[in-house]
């Protein structure tokens, strides 16, 4: 009876999709429903004579038990192997899979090994493409670089011209991998510096130059993304000897945090002249008493800049 069933109605051919056997899906693709108390609901397949309604749901009023390999003789000319390369945006790596289908049921599925490595980029790169940089590992120097590119005025590497340029610079950082966290942080880096080229690094480095070398020898990092402005956080002895305050390279003063030489915040500052000649005289007077050992000059913008103890400037000092 299943077999002539299911040759009268092959799109009624169901799979059953859980465990009470009430929700059934159809090669047509349409769902139908079956009282679970019936004695067909613990079946894997049926082939479906009758339903009521019309619409997804429809009640199965009469069906017969069928297997698979029966399912599989009688119409094995429309079974269809698919193969599908995608990128799965939780795991940010790429399923390569293999599955057999009758109509809209999946008879079978498994990994697709023969999935090759331009089908896996491919995939990948969509994966980008569609679901952003962010899933990208970027290192703290691509993505300062980025962010020092965009405060420079220069859009190359904001994430619109990224996203536009995706084919051109991408896909060489991708080469050979399966999974984005794979892609070397390095790759990425020297990608946008090959995007920017020589006359665009050299404009960022003009205009936002990475670090501020210090009289004292020392050099720190610029953070761009500050709330304040781009900003950086210094000792303030390293700055003895400074006269005028540091800018960018349009013209723009960099806002200097100021520390103790424990690192505690002292004062932020985008006049260090004027700091200088004004609250200074009352901060070295509260540093005397906390720090001791290290120098604070009356006239900082006219002394030696220095990370080091009185004591150990004076044994540096010393002839040998």
């Amino acid at each position: 009876m299943a077999t002539c069933v299911a040759l009268a109605f092959p799109d009624r051919i169901a799979r059953r999709r859980d465990a009470s056997g009430e929700t059934w899906a159809s090669v047509g693709g349409r769902g139908f429903r079956l009282d679970p108390s019936s004695s067909l609901a613990r079946a894997q397949w049926l082939a479906v004579a009758e339903t009521q309604g019309m619409a997804a749901g429809a009640r199965i009023l009469s069906a017969a038990e069928i297997g698979v390999e029966t399912v599989e003789a009688l119409f094995g000319e429309r079974i269809e192997t698919r193969r599908s390369v995608r990128f799965d945006p939780a795991t940010g790596r790429v399923e390569a899979l293999r599955e057999r289908r009758l109509g809209a049921l999946r008879l079978s599925s498994g990994s697709d090994s023969a999935a090759s490595p331009a089908e896996i980029e491919a995939a990948l790169l969509e994966g980008v493409r569609e679901h952003g940089l962010a899933l990208l590992p970027w290192s703290e120097t691509a993505q300062a670089l980025r962010t020092r590119a965009n405060y420079a005025g220069i859009e190359t590497l904001s994430d619109a011209a990224l996203l536009a340029s995706l084919d051109d610079w991408l896909p060489a950082a991708l080469a050979g991998k399966r999974r984005l966290d794979a892609v070397a942080p390095e790759a990425l880096t020297q990608a946008l510096q090959n995007l920017l080229g020589w006359e665009g690094q050299k404009t960022v480095d003009r205009l936002a130059p990475a670090r501020l070398d210090t009289p004292a020898g020392s050099s720190h990092a610029i953070d761009y993304a500050a709330e304040a402005g781009p900003t950086v956080e210094v000792r303030v002895q390293a700055l003895f000897g400074l006269a005028t305050h540091p800018m960018l390279g349009d013209g723009t003063p960099l806002v200097l945090s100021l520390t103790s030489p424990a690192g505690r915040p002292i004062q932020t500052t985008r006049d260090l002249p004027g700091f200088w000649s004004g609250s200074w005289a009352a901060v070295a007077k509260e540093m005397r008493g906390r720090y001791p050992r290290h120098p604070w000059p009356d006239d900082p913008a006219n002394a030696s800049a220095t990370l080091r103890t009185k004591n150990a400037d004076a044994r540096n000092a010393a002839p040998r």
